[in-house]
């Protein structure tokens, strides 16, 4: 039978990191690709990155397709240790498209790169047949300056796991605007750039990475599994709005692996975490950041992500293995 692409491929979770893997660092095998970075190091102190946005709806509580393809892609050159300079811009259109919404996103476009201090300087623009897209797709790539490089090998046990606010709104946010549940939540998106994360690269901070696809989860069960150590965090210590809360009781989702656009998790040096959370909680988007758990050489297995369950259990997290809400971003 001819294999076929399933949505679960572009979940952010274990399908396709193994695709990556297996078909795409496998074709096109080099130095560079082979860190799967949220950015590639390259060069004359250059960070390269790239992402296309096909989020449905467009327009969401507390941004739309134009903010999240400028922050999206602002925050991969930041969590990569690079500072953003420029960005493409390229529009796919569907026939019948509304001038008017296109202008708003234009627009949206104008006001996120301002915010997150680049600039648009190059793009491009096709249109398909009326039925062949939805709406518009959004590519945009990034050109920044390396500040630091990531230093996964230094992470040792005791390191601090820092997540820098609640988890979950960006997926609510999109869900409850396709009305498909019958629910109204004043939910907004945390759709935002996270320039203010910049300067804790030179503070000491080893590792970040901005929590998209996959949730919080498959980020932390794919830092794991590079380390010789395990991940332990603590459900009571990680944030979650009453909307998140509630949402993901009454649905049966796990907010562990629902999607931020405006939030990271960052490792730091044990000694250095306090000082650096509390630098963190400055900012109006680090305002509800918490220390969520450690890195542990005494508790699992390496490799391993567990979590200490508010009823005092052990429970052990592993990545998205299906799509749990396809064209998140």
């Amino acid at each position: 039978m001819m294999k076929k692409v399933s949505l679960e491929l572009g979940s952010g979770g274990r399908l396709m990191r193994d695709f990556i893997a297996q078909h795409i660092v496998k074709t096109f095998k080099n130095p560079f690709l082979d860190e799967l970075s949220d950015s590639a190091h390259l060069p004359h102190q250059i960070a390269f990155t790239t992402d296309s946005y096909v989020v449905d709806p467009i327009f969401f509580p507390g941004g739309d397709i134009g903010t999240l393809c400028v922050n999206g892609t602002v925050n991969d050159l930041i969590v990569s240790g690079a500072e953003p300079k420029y960005i493409s811009l390229s529009l796919i259109l569907e026939e019948g498209f509304s001038w008017e919404d296109m202008e708003k996103i234009l627009m949206s476009v104008k006001k996120a790169a301002k915010k997150a201090n680049v600039e648009i300087t190059t793009g491009d623009t096709k249109v398909v047949r009326r039925g062949q897209a939805d709406k518009i797709y959004i590519n945009t790539s990034g050109v920044g300056t390396i500040q630091a490089k990531p230093a996964v090998s230094k992470i040792r046990p005791g390191d601090n796991i820092i997540l820098t606010g609640t988890l979950g709104e960006h997926s609510l946010a999109v869900m409850l605007a396709r009305g498909d549940f019958g629910l109204e939540s004043g939910v907004k998106s945390d759709c935002a750039p996270l320039n203010f994360l910049l300067p804790f690269w030179k503070k000491g901070v080893l590792w970040m990475r901005d929590i998209t696809r996959g949730g919080l989860a498959s980020v932390l069960c794919e830092l794991a599994e590079r380390i010789p150590y395990s991940l332990l965090i603590e459900e009571e210590k990680i944030p979650l709005s009453r909307a998140v809360r509630g949402a993901s009781e009454l649905l049966g989702i796990d907010p562990f692996y629902l999607a931020c656009e405006g939030r990271a998790v960052v490792i730091a040096p044990g000694k250095r975490a306090a000082g650096i959370l509390e630098e963190i909680k400055r900012d109006s988007l680090g305002k509800k950041a918490e220390i969520i758990g450690h890195v542990e050489d005494r508790v699992g297995k390496p490799g391993e992500l567990l979590l200490s369950t508010s009823s005092g259990g052990l429970r052990l997290l592993e990545p998205l293995t299906s799509e749990l809400l396809p064209r998140i971003c």
